[in-house]
């Protein structure tokens, strides 16, 4: 079969590889059949991100099962199912607690599309075939009429832009939300379009980017442009209970932090690729901001983000900019689009 394997910055080539095999009971073999670009996969492709190549890429998919091992009994040869990013066995005691990112039964972020980075490598989602680990608790059968293409996110930053806002909207009902746009462009908009369907009074979007913004102001949010350079006035002294910085540059963070009302919830999508960072620590704590950064725990959020997407209220295919083919892939990794999904 054939991988898209990264090799270094700008170096994406398919190459030719043996087909993963069953090596469990537990185990499902999988065809791709949508794989939606991660914001972190171009980040990646440009050699902007501090990981060493080779290895496969891409990690957000909906596949058709063609194996199963004997323990994978409540799934069918040939259904469609969803297939979250991360690898967790469903029980251990951080996956009973809905921590799938902390599962303890792979090594720590063990995820497809991400190499040595990703703890266990497990290969990447733009393949010809995927083994897929503890099948019979990780995959999610797609809903009967749904798109792959439109649910190929939900693996991953449809599910990560949710948690941000999902978690303080049920403390907070209705509160306003800020969410500070840039290097992570899909997982910003798509909490956006979370917190307005799940109720809250007031979305605001800080960017730069033109094409983003007016994807925000169609997902219902009060849009204000600012150059990086002045994020700091962009909202004035508005100050909001639930804030998101999906800009992963420390201009985009302080604003995030700055913004966050006194006791408010204030979410890094990212540690951005530097994992360093100053904190104003002092006035987090005379204001009691709570900050959170995490991967999202995406076996444990998809379930409740595609009743979401069924129930109508949630449409992740409102950001998809461009649908490309696995030949494009080379290429279109790093294109400068919001939302990518690719099919074979």
């Amino acid at each position: 079969m054939r991988h898209l394997v990264f090799s270094g910055p700008g170096d994406l080539v398919w190459q030719e590889c043996p087909d993963p095999q069953l090596s469990g009971p537990r185990d499902a073999l999988v065809r791709p059949l949508a794989v939606a670009r991660c914001d972190l996969d171009p980040v990646i492709a440009l050699g902007l991100y501090p990981i060493t190549p080779p290895f496969a890429m891409g990690h957000e998919m909906v596949g058709e099962i063609v194996d199963l091992g004997d323990s994978v009994t409540h799934l069918t040869l040939g259904e469609r199912v969803i297939v979250p990013f991360q690898a967790s066995c469903g029980d251990c005691a951080p996956c009973r607690r809905g921590l799938s990112n902390a599962c303890v039964a792979v090594p720590p972020g063990t995820a497809f599309g991400l190499g040595p980075h990703g703890g266990a490598d497990l290969g990447g989602a733009l393949a010809d075939l995927v083994r897929v680990p503890f099948a019979d608790h990780a995959l999610l059968p797609l809903p009967d009429g749904m798109d792959p293409v439109i649910a190929a996110g939900i693996p991953d930053n449809v599910s990560d832009g949710y948690r941000c806002v999902a978690g303080p909207l049920s403390e907070v009902p209705g509160a306003p939300v800020l969410v500070v746009g840039g290097l992570a462009p899909s997982v910003g908009l798509y909490a956006v379009a979370s917190a307005t369907a799940l109720g809250s009074e007031r979305v605001v979007y800080v960017d730069h980017d033109p094409e983003r913004l007016r994807l925000a102001g169609t997902l219902g949010a009060v849009v204000v442009e600012a150059p990086l350079t002045a994020l700091r006035d962009a909202v004035g002294d508005e100050r909001f209970p639930i804030t998101v910085d999906a800009c992963v540059l420390d201009a985009g963070r302080d604003l995030a932090l700055s913004a966050t009302a006194p006791c408010g919830t204030c979410t890094s999508v990212s540690g951005g690729a530097t994992a360093m960072a100053t904190l104003p620590l002092q006035a987090m704590y005379l204001k009691g901001v709570r900050y959170e950064i995490s991967r999202v725990h995406a076996r444990a959020t998809a379930p409740t983000v595609l009743d979401l997407v069924t129930s109508g209220r949630l449409d992740p295919g409102a950001i998809i900019t461009r649908i490309a083919t696995f030949d494009e892939a080379p290429e279109a990794m790093v294109e400068p689009a919001v939302k990518i999904v690719f099919v074979p």
